[in-house]
């Protein structure tokens, strides 16, 4: 019987789509910072995808995803009608959200998704929030309607200048900050390079710091150990442990080899799907 039945698929920018899926289970129990485990087809392998937002009543999940690799392309091929093989989840700890007084939001790319249900979180509880966005170009710049409504400020940043500050997310964080702006609680989500910026641009300033990390993932529950990360020098699994960690703790030298250890290989399976 097939449970996960895709209700409408979008493409919001260039090669990154928007599905809302039904799945009725998952949408009851999904909260801020957790993901689900998919695939695609009965052959296909297993990978993840944060919650973008979901509605119990609907009984639907949203998934924001860029077409990168041969599963992520293969899902961006199906369309409103069609059946996801499997979806597992929610998975990994729950973000933490309370009341922290003033905090700033990051998000990066594709991951600027997974930014959005923090910020409508962290202001249900009552906080101030400085939501900072970007991507490489203005055209596949995520949610920045959608986060504007939310945010009490907005800032954004592309590599090429062509809207907000040019630069990086992490520019846009220090500028902030040398300018005498006072924050509680960083976070943020996106490449890895961006995260670690974040990171290096709080830690002079003492502000506690929380990164979603996105290691190499397939099980989801511990067993397989592909998302081993280290964190204040000891091993955590980023799908039980985490996926939320504090920047200042995490070895992101180490993450980042680890992401590139099948490069080559992701490379071959993407031309042997494209030529056949």
């Amino acid at each position: 019987m097939k449970n996960f039945r895709i209700i409408c698929k979008e493409e919001i920018a260039p090669e990154i789509k928007r599905m809302v899926v039904s799945a009725p289970i998952i949408a009851r129990k999904a909260k801020p910072g957790q993901f689900v485990i998919l695939k695609v087809d009965e052959y296909g392998e297993r990978f993840p995808l944060t919650l973008v937002d979901w509605n119990a009543e609907e009984g639907t999940i949203t998934l924001i995803f860029q077409e990168v690799g041969v599963s992520t392309k293969k899902l961006g091929r199906l369309n409103a009608g069609d059946y996801i093989e499997d979806v597992a989840g929610p998975l990994g700890n729950p973000t933490e959200i309370k009341y922290y007084g003033r905090v700033a939001v990051v998000g990066g790319g594709v991951a600027t998704g997974l930014i959005y249900p923090w910020v409508r979180a962290l202001k249900k509880f009552g906080n101030h929030v400085t939501t900072i966005i970007g991507a490489r170009t203005a055209s596949l710049l995520l949610m920045e309607k959608e986060l504007s409504e939310l945010s009490d400020e907005i800032y954004i940043s592309t590599d090429d200048g062509s809207k907000g500050v040019k630069g990086f997310t992490s520019d846009v964080l220090k500028m902030l900050l040398e300018k005498g702006e006072k924050f509680d609680l960083v976070m943020a989500a996106g490449p890895v390079p961006m995260m670690r910026a974040v990171a290096e641009v709080t830690r002079p300033y003492g502000i506690k710091t929380i990164v979603s990390l996105n290691p190499i993932m397939v099980d989801g529950t511990g067993m397989c150990g592909c998302c081993r990360v280290t964190v204040g020098g000891k091993r955590r699994f980023a799908c039980v442990d985490g996926p939320d960690f504090d920047a200042h703790q995490v070895d992101f030298r180490e993450l980042m080899n680890r992401l590139r250890m099948y490069v080559e290989e992701e490379k071959a399976a993407l031309q042997r799907m494209e030529e056949s």
